[in-house]
C-alpha cells in the first residue's frame, strides 16, 4: 500500500510517522492535502499543534496498535 493510500485510510486515527531523517512523530492524522499530511500533535500542558509533513519527508506511516485487553484474574475464595 502506498503512503498516500495509508494516509487516506487512517484519517482520524492515531498514527506513528517515520521520517526520512531518522526521527519520528505521532499524533492523530487530520487530513491529506497538497502532497502533505496534517497531524495534530501534543506539545505540553493543554497545547496541541497541527503540523504538516510532505510525503517526500515520510519513510512510512503506521497505525497505532489496539490496546491489549486486561487479563481478568479470579481469586479463589478461601475454604473454611
Amino acid at each position: 500500500m502506498s503512503l498516500q493510500q495509508k494516509a487516506y485510510a487512517w484519517i482520524g486515527s492515531p498514527v506513528g510517522v517515520s521520517l526520512m531523517d531518522g526521527t519520528g512523530t505521532s499524533g492523530i492524522l487530520c487530513s491529506v492535502q497538497g502532497g502533505s499530511i496534517y497531524l495534530i500533535e501534543y506539545l505540553y500542558h493543554t497545547q496541541f499543534a497541527t503540523k504538516h509533513y510532505a510525503f517526500n519527508q515520510i519513510r512510512d506511516i503506521y497505525p497505532f496498535p489496539q490496546c491489549p485487553q486486561p487479563q481478568v484474574l479470579y481469586q479463589a475464595k478461601p475454604i473454611y
